[in-house]
Formats: structure tokens, sequence, C-alpha cells
């Protein structure tokens, strides 16, 4: 019996060892077809990735990604956007958690994600690396008992994003309070209300950015910013590039 029970302890300890191992989690996060996962050492190398962002860089094998840092597998400016974040993470400064982001596929289709990065420390609290998933934005909840409240804010984001869109005017229109509003925002579609509205407006700008003959300050107002820069303010921040890096990205 008492070998029985050291037996199953030690199973425990291997089994928590194993779980803690990064390299179990690729295991499972190989499975998961809408998320990416990495783990990076402190000179931001990929040490450990799922086969999703293997694909997502346009690679077949792991290895081909494995050692090599963001700026050899994105384009530059992309790449100076990823190593700025990890940088952040990696003093300790700052942890990115849901960070809502669009990313640009190999093929240069536009992908909407939600972006968590955090610091990995020893057992004395110091850090060793990071690691970080991006998260598919998944199809709403469509049997929560507001869905049709939170699709009506949605649908009036969606008709007047060329227009200032106050949180107020939500409110009014869903007659949920603001705590009730955002917290239902979020379990339906993954986003804040803010979050949505970012969404929305660039989802619209960066199919404008695809015709060369708009301006990039007409497609700002066009999709409810006062000016050019603080339309490329939220969309260097959200996408990680310009938008006039981003037209050169998707029109040449």
């Amino acid at each position: 019996m008492e070998k029985n029970i050291c037996s199953s302890g030690k199973q425990r300890q291997d089994l928590a060892a194993l779980v803690s191992d990064a390299f179990f989690s690729e295991i499972l996060f190989d499975a998961m077809s809408d998320i990416v996962f990495f783990v990076k050492d402190l000179g931001g190398h990929y040490v450990v990735v799922n086969q999703t962002l293997v694909r997502r860089c346009g690679l077949r094998e792991k290895s081909a990604l494995l050692g090599r840092k963001a700026s050899d597998v994105f384009p530059s400016r992309l790449a100076a956007n990823y190593a700025a974040q990890d940088a952040m993470v990696l003093s300790g400064v700052k942890e990115l958690r849901d960070q809502l982001e669009l990313h640009l596929y190999p093929n240069r289709s536009p992908g909407w994600c939600l972006t968590q990065k955090i610091p990995l420390r020893d057992r004395q609290h110091k850090i060793i690396g990071m690691t970080g998933i991006s998260r598919d934005l998944a199809s709403p909840d469509q049997r929560h008992p507001v869905y049709e409240k939170i699709a009506a804010a949605v649908a009036h984001i969606h008709q007047h994003y060329a227009q200032p869109i106050k949180m107020a005017d939500l409110v009014k229109l869903t007659g949920l309070s603001v705590a009730q509003l955002e917290r239902n925002f979020h379990k339906i579609f993954s986003l804040t209300p803010r979050q949505m509205m970012v969404k929305i407006r660039l989802d619209a700008a960066s199919a404008m950015l695809g015709q060369a003959e708009l301006s990039i300050t007409d497609i700002a107002l066009a999709c409810g910013y006062q000016d050019h820069s603080a339309f490329s303010r939220v969309f260097k921040a959200t996408v990680g590039m310009t938008p006039s890096e981003y037209r050169d990205v998707i029109i040449t």
C-alpha cells in the first residue's frame, strides 16, 4: 500500500513537471488552428512554437522558425512593432492582455485576434523569457440572453462608424448600464465596446486602403477619425504599421 502511495506521488510530480514544461503546451496548442502560441528567450528568439504560427509565417516546418527572431520572418514594419512589444514584456514594464490586433497572413488577407504576452520567471522571480498567444476572434455567442441588444449596438456602430459614437448612445439603445453593456459585450463578442468600434472602423479602413485613389486623410474622415494623425496612431497601434505602409503591402 505504501509503495502504491509513493508511486502515485511520483506520478503526480512527473505530471506536474510535464504540464509546467512549455513543450507540453506546444503539443496542446498544435491541435488548435485558431490560436498562435510561442515562447521566446530573452533575445527574442523563438524556442517553442505551435504549428499554426509556422503556417501563418508561410513555413512548413517548426525547424525553419525555431532560433529565429520576428525580424527574420515578418516584414520589417511588423517585426519592429513585435520587437517593441517583446521588449516591454521582457523588461517587466508591461504585459499585453487582450490586445486587439489586425494581422496580415502570408496571402495578405487580414485577420483579427486578441493577443496576450507575459514574461516567464524562474523560481527567484527573475525573467527568463516570455510566452504569448494570439487567438482568432470567435463567432459571437448568439444564445446569450441579451444577444439581440448587443447585436443592435454592433449594428449601430456599423451604420454610424463614420460619425462620433459615444458610450451613452449604446447605453440608450440597449437599455443597459455601462457596466452591463461592457460585461455582456465581452461575453458575447470577446471585445469591449471600444474595441468593437476600432475593429469596425479599421475593417472599413483596410478595405479602403486597397483603393489607391483614396487619400489617407479621406479614409480617416470616412472612418470616423478627426484627422490623419489620429487615424494613423490607432491604425499603427492595432496593425503594427502605418496606413501608408499597410497600403504598400497589400497593393504591391
